[in-house]
């Protein structure tokens, strides 16, 4: 366990890694210690370890952008304020103060010859808060891969650093299941030739990238980087965070084409606008015969995000050639939301479902929901 008091105070705001660039280690200590540590606030990212439970209330403070993985159990429980935000806005409020932070906890690789350690397996919101935080603590995995992250760190930058050598979370992919694969076979007919992909995480979007796979010339621009990309061999990734197995890890240590960057830089307009031939590939809790998309309440639970998908599902309708592709089972198109609207029917573009597609740009209200339901 790591000694916290040191560096930590009470009622500091704290930052760390999500999903598989969660510093386990660290956490862990901090759950341990959180009674002389009382008022922290803590900003959770998704989260998949389970290490921060509902009964770590008594004396955290906590509060995320989703409800995705094991947060949702703190959801669940009341003790999980959610930020409605999209991602795009998170760097933003993080330098602005409105999402606090004080410390920094982060999971990186060992230093290369150069004495530079990599974030490994996610930058996104950790770039900004390293810009505001007043320390950094750092866990040197030693299973954690080298990657070309931007920033990359050095042993002066950390106040406290602890090593450790244990397997980073992991995203195991399951074997697809006929309706998934029919989903992103459908998909796969509107990606163009040489496109830019955005792909958020689930087997929905992974079943198009494995529907894709011999495809040469394509390319990833993306927050979350999933373990479809392996068998697609881009032609260049950049990305947020690395979201998948060990197999995806192994590959991004490898691939020298892969930039892991700032949410600023992923998520950003100016940057997205630029790019031409951009398809977002992006599954949802439900849609509406009108194209309205709940990302973010299931059955009343908050188990998703306002996230990437607004900025992305934009910039895809706006790229020359670029098409925002919403893939989920027909089971989940709806006649009303039973959730909250998370993208506006103005920014519909195709839902496709495992009975085909309905391509809803330019079309009214009535010609939509005839189309929507050919294929619910």
């Amino acid at each position: 366990m790591v000694e916290l008091a040191s560096v930590v105070r009470p009622g500091d705001a704290i930052i760390w890694g999500q999903a598989c660039a969660e510093p386990q280690t660290l956490v862990e200590s901090l759950v341990a210690q959180r009674a002389s540590l009382d008022g922290c606030r803590v900003f959770l990212g998704s989260s998949f370890s389970g290490l921060v439970r509902p009964g770590h209330a008594d004396h955290l403070r906590l509060s995320s952008y989703c409800g995705t993985g094991s947060n949702r159990a703190l959801a669940d429980a009341g003790v999980l304020e959610i930020l409605p935000s999209p991602y795009s806005q998170l760097g933003a409020l993080i330098r602005g103060g409105r999402v606090g932070c004080d410390v920094v906890m982060v999971q990186v690789s060992p230093p290369n010859d150069r004495g530079e350690y990599s974030l490994g397996l996610g930058v996104e919101y950790l770039a900004p808060a390293l810009s505001r935080a007043r320390a950094v603590i750092a866990e040197v995995n030693h299973q954690v891969p080298w990657t070309r992250t931007e920033p990359l760190l050095r042993s002066r930058d950390f106040a406290l650093c602890v090593e450790s050598s244990r397997r980073p979370v992991t995203l195991p992919s399951s074997g697809l299941k006929d309706a998934e694969r029919a989903i992103g076979g459908h998909a796969a007919q509107w990606v163009p030739e040489r496109a830019v992909i955005e792909c958020g995480i689930g087997s929905l979007p992974n079943a198009v990238l494995h529907a894709l796979r011999g495809r040469r010339g394509l390319g990833m621009h993306t927050g979350a980087v999933p373990d479809g990309i392996v068998d697609l061999e881009p032609r260049f990734c950049t990305g947020g965070a690395l979201m998948g197995s060990q197999r995806l890890f192994d590959w991004a240590r490898e691939f020298p084409e892969l930039r892991l960057r700032s949410s600023d830089f992923t998520h950003g307009a100016d940057v997205l606008r630029e790019i031409e031939r951009f398809v977002a590939i992006n599954s949802a809790v439900e849609v509406d015969l009108t194209g309205q998309v709940n990302g973010e309440l299931a059955r009343g639970s908050y188990v998703g995000a306002v996230g990437g998908a607004l900025d992305f599902v934009r910039a895809a309708n706006q790229s020359a050639g670029g098409v925002s592709l919403t893939v989920v089972p027909s089971a989940r198109v709806v006649e009303r939301l039973a959730g909250p609207v998370s993208v506006p029917r103005s920014e519909a573009g195709v839902v496709i479902t495992e009975k085909g597609a309905a391509d809803l740009r330019g079309c009214t209200l009535r010609e939509r929901e005839r189309r929507m339901a050919a294929i619910a």
